[in-house]
């Protein structure tokens, strides 16, 4: 006998999800729209998730298997639909893999079927997330996500450090999900792997963020690019660091490669996530730069300054002050869909178009790295405003 109590609570979430989501009209900035709801929150998991419906088993009605969050989704366009791999916390901190589908991107986002789930090759293996979808040209689906173990080095009483490794899966359908092995690096510690959609000289091409430390990137850091010849045997002999990280600017203490590049006329989008440390813990914000469509390891535009931040609530949540995307869609109207997660708990959506992304992109002007001459930058153009203004 099914509680009574469920369906008064699945009244309440489908008006949730039915909700229209509309812009916001309290932010501009000409770049993307943002918009005024989150598309996910831990209380669109479906019920069935987290409750045992039973009322016989749960007479109180009690939520057995909580969730804590629900945030960093990887993102694609497939057969017409806007699907999300989302990492859905758990209250028991373990993360796992929902999928979630909308006809428009932007609201009635619904999860669907069951938490993802593949053959368990790696028994060491404790948590997982972050997962990044790429169609590459071979005509796969790839998912790449955070593997992460326990450190066997650590002490006998360190129950924290842990080692990070890039896990990797495929489907054909986003229903049937092959685990492939573990893609190896020369790095101790490996996180924000995605793979370019395109072969490059022939070969798999991979964006890596190699560092000496679960946290800390160390000796290592930047996001570094690399080949393997064999997918399912996955193995980067080197790693090129194409844009690594700065003193005093927004990726001053890491930064690392968010979802796979968008292609464009003029060359390969990049929008990336950049840290920095304050007084109040790091701070996770997201940028752009460019590479070459002949050379993807070439850097031909770099805009001064942050893409996205956290604005708001956004700044508040599990994780606060952060700002992380690793899913952004393009589809046939070359629409740009930007699936960006606000401290560590709930998703939003940003929209843009390829057009706009090019010009933000090419034409926002570089960090001069100095505060004087980023001064001076911003005298040139009011000089500029304000010869336009008098006519």
């Amino acid at each position: 006998m099914i509680h009574e109590k469920y369906y008064s609570l699945l009244e309440e979430q489908q008006q949730l999800i039915n909700q229209k989501n509309h812009p916001d009209s309290t932010f501009y900035n000409g770049v993307y729209t943002k918009y005024q709801q989150p598309v996910l929150t831990r209380h669109h998991v479906p019920l069935h998730w987290r409750f045992d419906l039973n009322k016989e088993t749960n007479p109180f009605f009690m939520e057995r298997l909580g969730v804590n969050a629900t945030f960093n989704p990887g993102a694609i366009y497939h057969q017409g639909k806007y699907y999300m791999v989302v990492r859905l916390e758990g209250v028991d901190r373990k993360s796992t893999f929902a999928l979630a589908v909308s006809d428009n991107g932007i609201d009635q986002f619904s999860f669907i079927d069951s938490p993802l789930v593949w053959q368990d090759i790696d028994p060491k293996e404790t948590n997982v997330y972050d997962m990044r979808l790429v169609k590459h040209e071979d005509g796969w689906i790839y998912g790449i996500y955070c593997s992460e173990s326990k450190d066997p080095n650590a002490g006998e009483f360190d129950t924290s450090s842990a080692v990070a490794q890039a896990g990797l899966v495929r489907t054909k359908d986003l229903k049937e999900w092959e685990r492939l092995p573990n893609i190896q690096t020369p790095s101790p510690q490996q996180r924000n792997v995605v793979l370019h959609p395109e072969f490059v000289e022939g070969q798999y091409a991979f964006y890596t963020r190699p560092q000496d430390g679960f946290i800390s990137t160390g000796s290592g850091g930047g996001i570094a690019f690399g080949l393997t010849q064999d997918i399912t045997n996955p193995v980067i002999k080197e790693e090129k660091v194409i844009h690594g990280k700065k003193y005093h600017t927004i990726y001053e203490v890491k930064n690392g490669q968010g979802p796979a590049p968008v292609k464009t006329e003029k060359g390969w989008i990049h929008i990336a996530h950049g840290v920095r440390n304050t007084a109040a813990g790091l701070r996770y914000v997201l940028y752009t730069f460019a590479t070459s469509l002949e050379d993807p390891t070439q850097l031909i535009a770099l805009p001064g300054g942050h893409f996205i931040a956290p604005y708001d609530e956004e700044r508040v949540g599990d994780v606060s002050n952060v700002i992380f995307c690793n899913g952004v869609i393009v589809d046939e109207n070359n629409d740009v869909f930007i699936y960006y997660a606000s401290s560590d708990t709930r998703v939003h959506v940003a929209t843009t178009t390829v057009e706009q992304l090019i010009d933000y992109t090419f034409h926002t002007p570089e960090d001069r790295y100095r505060s004087l001459d980023n001064a001076q930058q911003r005298k040139d153009l009011i000089v500029q405003n304000e010869a336009l203004l008098k006519g």
